[in-house]
């Protein structure tokens, strides 16, 4: 197996990380996106005559688009390969 080839190559690493880094940042964008907009919706509820509490469809819904990206941001990396999962595919194989 050339360098090139290998999953733990510093370059590989750099990237995965890099990757890493940037869906933690985004989830904390949507985070705090989520909880601006959830006011924004609390307070047009309020200043309207505060019927029915409908702000609580858009909150959930934005709420479940932040919940996917904290599993992709922190959640187990399911697609990773590492060296034992490729030996336990080798031995099925056989």
């Amino acid at each position: 197996m050339t360098d090139s080839q290998d999953p733990t190559s510093s370059d590989d690493l750099r990237q995965r990380a890099v990757a890493s880094l940037r869906a933690k940042q985004g989830f904390w964008y949507s985070l705090a996106t989520w909880v601006v907009l959830s006011l924004f919706f609390v307070l047009i509820w309020a200043l309207t005559g505060m019927g029915g509490f409908w702000p609580v469809w858009p909150i959930a819904g934005i709420a479940i688009g932040v919940a996917f990206a904290g599993i992709r941001a922190y959640g187990p990396s399911r697609g990773a390969l590492t060296e034992s999962k490729i030996q336990d595919e080798m031995r099925r194989l056989q």
